[in-house]
């Protein structure tokens, strides 16, 4: 199993010859997509959902309703590759997947919140799991949680309270193209005076490498 962390918040997961790719956005290089075997998208906003990226991977996407609905409009060629999956759903890519919650977190109180759903992805038994913009806890053990580390809509003390409730033993930072590096030392800080003592480990790594 290979997990690959892309931009921003766009991560590759390989397990026995299928490649599975999440929210390749506006921060993304292309060249994650090459050779996808499915997309998975959580919600619609740019820096998760791109359409030249999902013409450029010539694979099925699967995403919720919302996303389906932009996508028709803002790429109706791709319309027939999409499939629309539900809360609580599980479904199959090629590696057995779970959606997971249906709202994004709240950015401001004032402002309505779009639908999110999250995956967990089960790379040959390892679980990984990708909150999208929600801290929505996936309601099982993981083995990974891809753990959003920068956002407009995020604390500090939120991302760590959310890596101790998740409990999963490997954290690895997604969202990350908000905070400066200076930030994120901060917060690597933050995370390693809580999660290494409760066995928890938080990992950042950049474009292209693996975890």
């Amino acid at each position: 199993m290979r997990i690959t962390k892309f931009g921003h918040a766009c991560v590759r997961i390989q397990h026995g010859g299928t490649t599975v790719v999440l929210d390749p956005g506006v921060f993304t290089d292309p060249a994650a997509v090459a050779g996808a075997d499915a997309v998975l998208i959580t919600h619609e906003h740019p820096d998760h959902y791109l359409p030249d990226h999902l013409r450029a991977a010539n694979a099925p996407v699967f995403t919720i309703g919302a996303v389906a609905d932009r996508i028709r409009e803002d790429a109706p060629a791709l319309a027939d590759r999409v499939t629309v999956v539900a809360p609580g759903e599980s479904f199959d890519v090629g590696l057995p997947v779970r959606a997971v919650g249906e709202l994004h977190a709240v950015i401001h109180p004032e402002f309505p919140r779009i639908t999110n759903s999250g995956y967990v992805v089960d790379a040959g038994g390892t679980l990984v799991y990708h909150p999208g913009d929600a801290l929505t806890e996936p309601g099982e053990a993981v083995d990974v949680l891809l753990v959003p580390s920068s956002a407009p809509w995020l604390k500090a003390s939120e991302a760590v309270e959310f890596a101790r409730a998740v409990k999963a033993p490997r954290n690895l930072a997604i969202h990350d193209r908000i905070y400066t590096e200076a930030a994120h030392g901060i917060l690597e800080q933050h995370m390693n005076a809580f999660l290494p003592g409760e066995g928890l480990e938080y990992l950042r790594r950049a474009d292209g490498e693996d975890l």
